[in-house]
């Protein structure tokens, strides 16, 4: 019999939505029948039929997307008994890695994933901070004022604009992370 995983995301401009997709495409390779939710678009009613739980979100202005951090407060009991994973997209981190940056790095780890599980009394069996995108050609002019200058970091990190859009998404990590949570699942 097959295990089964849900994956609950939230996206801002997408990354979050393909990688959430990925996720699930290396799960099933791996043996596991999995169900993907679009929390802005579908409701979960029930997860006592899942052995996996992955909860992903994307991020702006520091913030979670609001539908995946609803779907922890709805479940918070059920979820401190499951196996629990947690990850959130964001282009930014290319350019602290690029730069070496360890300090905000560790910061984001912080703030969005660890202090995220205190808040729901989760323990996960692990977490990951995922490239996201950085849609620069669909940003409003004060956007662009604003935070409009990274697309130069962006490009000094040796990632290029394409249809418009900076994605910094490592799929090897995400496949490896992946795989290593399917293994983590089955023990």
């Amino acid at each position: 019999m097959k295990m089964k995983a849900l994956i609950v995301y939230g996206t801002r401009y997408g990354a979050t939505a393909g990688t959430s997709e990925e996720i699930a495409k290396v799960l099933r390779d791996e043996g596991f029948d999995v169900n993907v939710v679009n929390a802005k678009k579908e409701k979960v009613n029930a997860i006592s039929e899942y052995e996996l739980i992955i909860v992903g979100s994307g991020m702006k202005i520091g913030k979670w997307t609001k539908e995946p951090e609803n779907f922890l407060k709805q479940f918070k009991h059920e979820l401190v008994k499951k196996n629990v994973a947690i990850f959130i997209s964001s282009a930014i981190r290319a350019i602290f890695e690029y730069e070496g940056n360890t300090e905000e790095m560790e910061e984001m780890w912080k703030k969005y994933l660890v202090e995220k599980a205190e808040k729901y009394s989760l323990n996960p069996i692990d977490m990951a901070i995922f490239g996201g995108v950085f849609p620069y050609d669909d940003m409003g002019w004060m956007t662009k004022k604003t935070v409009g200058q990274l697309w130069r970091k962006f490009e000094e990190a040796g990632f290029e604009k394409k249809n418009g859009t900076y994605d910094t998404r490592d799929w090897t990590a995400i496949r490896t992370w992946t795989k290593k949570l399917a293994k983590k699942t089955r023990t």
